[in-house]
């Protein structure tokens, strides 16, 4: 044993983040032994003092702890895909907004073959995250007034009133939002689930350990290596399971020989499972944030409710169908408070587009697991065009509903990206030369049922071709769901961690 680091677990979970918080807790407090190896620091339990502002905070998004990866040269500029390198992962920075989706997204798994991932299969998982999380649902009459504005005004272009965003069979709407936020206080997955087990001896957690690969040995695998400490350390496991997101999780496979097998052969990491779908299916929900002048009752408006108390950046949300979209809603609107850059106010709404067609990957440029791997989201590229078609026609909704009497006098002129851009054809332009994310990356080890090329798990996350190998993260999402993921990704590690108990009886 490396002094910290023990020499063998039953159950190794690599990485500590929102769905490895989740599996790790679930294991530890049915009995197993449990290791948690977490690339970041641990900062213990809530309330110690070593957490870093920024993560408790939920006003503010964090970046102390950041994976620092991005676009590299994809594009002429950069852009940013931040993921936070700490225990409770990316649950300490996200904006803490908890959204479903919506019923055919899960059935639509379902229906390809993934026996136990229907709507009404997750529904008590999605519950029982909720409860978990600290969830709390705002009520209209907690909206800031620059959130009321849009809630208020919402009905105008065909968005009726919602009390939630998450009834799994409605489709359009305009709802407050539901948030785990606690007295001002980010809820990240380690408080929740986590802190409850931290006492148990079944439970270790290490942090500042990152997995170079996955041993196998005669198709199974039987442990992980470690950089830790400055070395190389090898921790034997009767089962792995990687909880590393949809950029990390397919690295650790990639340089473990778990992987198409052109990619691993110029980097001279030998072949141990050819898996031509690892690092493949890339993708997230385009997003633009548009922004706009504001007036000076609003300001006024919004200085009264912050002296009043704290006034949240985030805090109802939109729901709409585009003209692509059948069966319920496909796009997101997101109000976004006014920040602040120098003397210039900002009062912004965002719009995704939440079904893309568009598919990008990940791949490693070499076998060092501090290098950066090579991310392309390939945002909207696909051939017929219409992801950037969505995304435009989701600005033009909430530019008709800016123009309502309702609204006009209180956003203001357009700023971003402003009248050059009020015919199609410019708006088009400028959304392929600016793409832009909703931090809901997903997919690279999707699951997939046996004879599926590029299925990298089975239905109850099983690596294909290795023994004692899962993957519990939003990597195994085979086709994102019309979500923010943070809600989904607890539920993915819920499920997991349930199918990794009924094994293990």
């Amino acid at each position: 044993m490396t002094a910290g680091l023990p020499s063998e677990a039953a159950f190794v979970v690599v990485g500590g983040g929102t769905a490895g918080s989740v599996v790790a807790a679930r294991l530890a407090e049915a009995g197993h032994d449990v290791l948690v190896l977490e690339a970041g620091p641990d900062f213990g339990p809530e309330g110690d003092p070593a957490w870093p502002a920024d993560f408790v905070d939920a006003t503010r998004l964090g970046r102390s702890h950041d994976w620092g990866y991005d676009s590299g040269d994809t594009y002429p500029w950069t852009v940013g895909f931040e993921r936070a390198r700490a225990i409770g992962g990316s649950s300490d920075v996200n904006g803490c907004t908890q959204t479903w989706g919506h019923r055919r997204d899960y059935d639509a798994w379902a229906e390809s073959g993934l026996v136990g991932w229907a709507a009404d299969d997750l529904v008590p998982l999605f519950e029982e995250g909720m409860r978990r999380m600290r969830v709390r649902q705002f009520t209209a009459t907690e909206l800031t007034p620059w959130q009321h504005a849009w809630y208020d005004a919402a009905p105008a272009v065909g968005m009726p009133r919602l009390a939630s965003l998450n009834g799994l069979d409605e489709s359009a709407g305009f709802a407050p939002e539901a948030m785990n936020i606690q007295d001002g206080v980010r809820v990240n997955a380690s408080f929740a689930y986590l802190d409850a087990v931290r006492s148990l001896p079944t439970l270790r957690i290490v942090g500042d350990a990152l997995v170079d690969r996955v041993l196998v040995e005669n198709g199974a695998a039987t442990g992980v290596v470690v950089r830790y400490g400055g070395e190389n350390v090898v921790v034997r496991a009767g089962t792995v399971v990687l909880a590393g997101g949809a950029y990390n999780s397919p690295t650790i496979l990639l340089r473990s020989g778990i992987g198409p097998y052109s990619q691993l052969a110029p980097l001279d990491i030998p072949l141990v499972q050819h898996l031509p779908g690892v690092g493949e299916n890339l993708h997230d929900q385009p997003f633009l944030l548009m922004s706009f002048a504001g007036s000076d009752r609003m300001a006024d408006e919004m200085r009264a409710a912050r002296e009043a108390g704290w006034t949240p950046d985030e805090q109802a949300m939109g729901k709409a169908a585009s003209s692509f979209e059948t069966e319920a809603f496909d796009l997101h609107f997101l109000p976004y408070s006014p920040t602040h850059r120098g003397d210039d106010k900002r009062w912004s709404i965002g719009t995704s587009a939440l079904l893309p067609r568009s598919r990008g990957f990940v791949r490693v440029r070499s076998a060092d697991p501090e290098a950066k791997p090579w991310i392309d989201h390939r945002f909207l590229s696909d051939a017929e065009g219409t992801d950037v078609a969505m995304l435009a026609e989701g600005a033009e909704i909430l530019r008709e509903l800016a123009a309502t009497s309702a609204l006009s006098s209180l956003v203001g002129a357009e700023i971003h990206p402003g009248p050059e851009t009020f015919s199609r054809a410019a708006l088009t332009t400028h959304l392929y030369r600016h793409p832009d994310n909703y931090w809901h990356p997903v997919g690279t080890c999707r699951m997939g049922v046996d004879g599926d090329p590029r299925a990298v798990v089975d239905a109850r996350a099983r690596v294909h071709g290795i023994a004692g190998l899962r993957i519990a993260d939003c990597s195994i999402m085979p086709r994102i769901p019309r979500a923010t993921t943070a809600m989904p990704a607890i539920v993915v590690g819920e499920k997991v961690a349930r199918m990794l108990l009924e094994d293990a009886s």
